[in-house]
């Protein structure tokens, strides 16, 4: 039996007031996680966080990801270790270093991404294991601060990362990794190879976002993703063939998702476009299911 979690995300373009319905919806079907997203201008991942965990009771609710030149550790910490403490065992906070462009234009550039993304994770996993964090580091300073009401069961911290370095920086100080959509088999294998280096355990999650369309005809889902395809490979400086999806009909993503678990994915995180998210979820799992 599939040890792997499938989730899905609650995308950055639906309406805030859909996300409570959609969540009960995605956990009725037997979804594993639902991930929110924060990125500049769209919503907060904290209070679409706390709305997903709030309209459910079981799944799991991922953060992806918390830009951390937009985010003190303190006050994320805080506002992590609140969500852990009230919703124990089904929070996942993820940390990035967020869009480089959009950081500058609210004059939140740091001068050392990396430097930052690596003392904001130290500090942030610290005050939820309950420490008193003293830190004088390149880009955070903490003078001896400690949780009042730190977390009894820790929430994992993961980083959403792209690059080498920061890939092995995942693996050195968090306790998962989230791959942007559009990575594929290789890609994480790739992934796995430099967290390992970095010093990332065999429990050290990875979590793969994908684009996904499912449909009978598979020629129509491939349309349907076609400009969300083109934007991503933009983005990685692919060609639109080279973006991994999930997609085709459901068959054809149950099969697809089998290649990202073998890769090493410990969850696939789905991002559905189209009409109808929830019924192209369902037939996706049911034909996960039926392998």
């Amino acid at each position: 039996m599939s040890s792997l979690r499938i989730g899905v995300m609650y995308d950055r373009a639906w309406a805030p007031e859909g996300l409570p319905a959609f969540a009960r919806e995605v956990e009725a079907l037997g979804t594993d996680e639902l991930w929110v997203v924060e990125d500049l201008s769209w919503g907060g991942g904290i209070s679409a966080a706390t709305v997903a965990l709030a309209a459910t009771s079981r799944m799991r609710v991922g953060l992806g990801i918390a830009p951390a030149p937009l985010r003190n550790p303190a006050l994320l910490a805080m506002e992590v270790a609140f969500l852990a403490r009230v919703y124990p065992g089904r929070f996942v906070a993820g940390i990035g270093h967020g869009v480089t462009g959009w950081m500058a234009s609210v004059g939140a550039a740091p001068a050392s991404p990396l430097t930052l993304l690596a003392e904001t994770t130290e500090a942030v996993r610290a005050l939820l294991r309950g420490e008193q964090v003293q830190m004088q580091g390149g880009e955070v300073r903490i003078d001896g601060l400690r949780l009042v009401h730190p977390p009894a069961q820790v929430p994992p911290v993961v980083l959403g990362v792209v690059q080498p370095r920061s890939l092995e920086l995942s693996g050195r100080v968090a306790d998962g990794t989230v791959l942007a959509e559009g990575h594929g088999p290789a890609d994480l294998e790739a992934a796995l190879a430099l967290i390992r280096k970095g010093g990332g355990a065999q429990e050290h999650e990875l979590i793969a976002f994908a684009y996904a369309a499912v449909a009978d005809d598979a020629r129509q889902a491939a349309e349907v993703l076609r400009p969300a395809v083109e934007d991503q490979a933009a983005w990685l400086d692919r060609t639109p063939a080279e973006v991994f999806t999930v997609s085709g009909t459901p068959a054809d993503a149950a099969a697809r998702i089998a290649q990202l678990e073998a890769a090493g994915a410990t969850s696939v995180v789905l991002r559905f476009s189209g009409e109808e998210p929830v019924r192209q979820l369902g037939a996706t799992l049911a034909a996960f299911a039926e392998r």
